[in-house]
Parts: C-alpha cells; sequence; structure tokens
C-alpha cells in the first residue's frame, strides 16, 4: 500500500482517522480502535499475554472485553455516549459496530 501504485479506497472511518486536522495521538488511538488493535482483554488472551479465564471485563458484567465492548455496549460505559451527546447538543441512536458509530457521531457534528 505504501509503495505500490496502485490507490487503495479507504472507508469514510478511515479518512476522518487521516484527516490534518486531527492530532496525531487521537489518530494512532482511533486507527487501533477500529482495527480492534487495542490490548483489550480479549486481545491480550488471544495473544498468550493473559489466561483465557481473565478476559471479562474489568467492571463485572459478565461479558469478554473487547474494544466494541467497552466502547459501545458495556453497561458501564455505554451510556456515556447519550450524556456526550447532550452535551454537545446533537441527537442519535448509538451503533454497535464501531466504525459505523465512528462516522455516524461525527457526520452528526458536522
Amino acid at each position: 500500500m505504501l509503495t505500490g501504485d496502485v490507490e487503495t479506497q479507504l472507508s469514510l472511518a478511515d479518512e476522518m482517522v487521516l484527516h490534518p486536522q486531527v492530532p496525531a495521538k487521537v489518530s494512532v488511538f482511533a486507527w487501533w480502535l477500529i482495527r480492534d488493535r487495542l490490548p483489550t482483554k480479549a486481545n491480550m488472551a488471544y495473544r498468550g499475554v493473559i489466561p483465557t479465564d481473565d478476559m471479562f471485563c474489568v467492571f463485572g458484567c459478565g461479558h469478554v472485553e473487547t474494544a466494541e465492548h467497552l466502547f459501545l455496549s458495556c453497561s458501564t460505559f455505554a451510556p456515556l455516549w447519550q450524556h456526550v451527546r447532550g452535551w454537545i447538543g446533537c441527537d442519535g441512536v448509538d451503533s454497535i459496530v464501531i466504525t459505523d458509530h465512528m462516522v455516524q457521531f461525527s457526520l452528526s457534528l458536522s
């Protein structure tokens, strides 16, 4: 991709991550997030860093700790998106897919 002449189509979420006005540390975090490369318990168990018995959510809700669970469906964190939308004054419904949520949330601010 870096050296080839073939142009690749980036998804809308990728284009948002690579936007020049997005700070580098935010871009890196978002890139890891949409690529499912954050050090969640599920990813660490998959790579053998922790035992598979320890891959459940840190808040004890009984679900496997994935990025989608932590950011979108965990009973502790999911309600925060409603508060954020209330603070910035936009309405919406939360997606259960990270990239869809990112695109929907970003476009609702435009």
